[in-house]
């Protein structure tokens, strides 16, 4: 009874709210009931509900991308939106981030309760419905924290834009002569974006099994085992 009169008088989260990053966490475990909130730049964003076409398929298809090369490189794991402590006011669920461990020198770690700390090497966002903050408030966060490479799949527009880190700033990745963009954070991590754009997945990863196959993901695959 205790327990429940307390969480009675925390306030719900809603859109909107301007909080620290240790009120945002404590409002939102003492929800009943799960929903995605994420904490960008001190403001609450609540998700609104996923439709298929233009979230969960196209989010499907990056993460099967994602989870092959994953699967195929020691070192490097696969997150599906995970909570992301960025610094004091921006806590996101990022759709996908792809991250390098610990052990083989990578930017991010999991504090003591299993929560990502610092900025995972790259980062993925489906805007479906969200691009202002996708391409906005979330980019400069992801940006100023040092995520690496930051890519959004724009699902109106038809449209996927890869950012590489560079000098501070993003920059945008170019894509080669064959239509092929190469990841320069995580070797062998190509794409054929016209294939992901229409859903075509077995050219996709066709694509990506050339980049698995190159010398250099085995070069990298070295490093990361050394």
């Amino acid at each position: 009874m205790v327990d429940l009169a307390l969480k009675q008088r925390i306030p719900f989260l809603e859109n909107g709210d301007r909080l620290t990053r240790y009120e945002f966490e404590r409002r939102y475990q003492a929800m009943s009931r799960h929903q995605k909130a994420e904490l960008i730049e001190g403001v609450v964003y609540l998700a609104s509900p996923l439709r298929f076409e233009s979230h969960a398929e196209p989010h499907s298809h990056t993460i099967t991308w994602l989870g092959v090369y994953a699967a195929s490189t020691p070192s490097v794991k696969l997150g599906i939106e995970p909570t992301v402590r960025l610094d004091a006011n921006n806590e996101p669920q990022p759709d996908g981030v792809l991250l390098i461990t610990p052990t083989a020198k990578g930017q991010s770690r999991l504090g003591d309760d299993d929560y990502i700390e610092g900025a995972p090497e790259l980062v993925v966002e489906i805007a479906a419905s969200s691009v202002a903050i996708d391409l906005h408030d979330k980019k400069k966060a992801y940006c100023r924290n040092g995520v690496k490479e930051y890519i959004v799949w724009q699902i109106f527009e038809n449209k996927l834009d890869w950012f590489r880190l560079q000098e501070g700033e993003y920059v945008s990745l170019e894509v080669g002569g064959n239509g092929v963009i190469k990841s320069q954070v995580f070797p062998g991590l190509w794409l054929s974006i016209s294939d992901l754009l229409v859903g075509n997945m077995q050219q996709v990863l066709a694509v990506l099994q050339l980049g698995l196959n190159s010398p250099e993901h085995q070069l990298f695959v070295q490093e990361l085992s050394s």
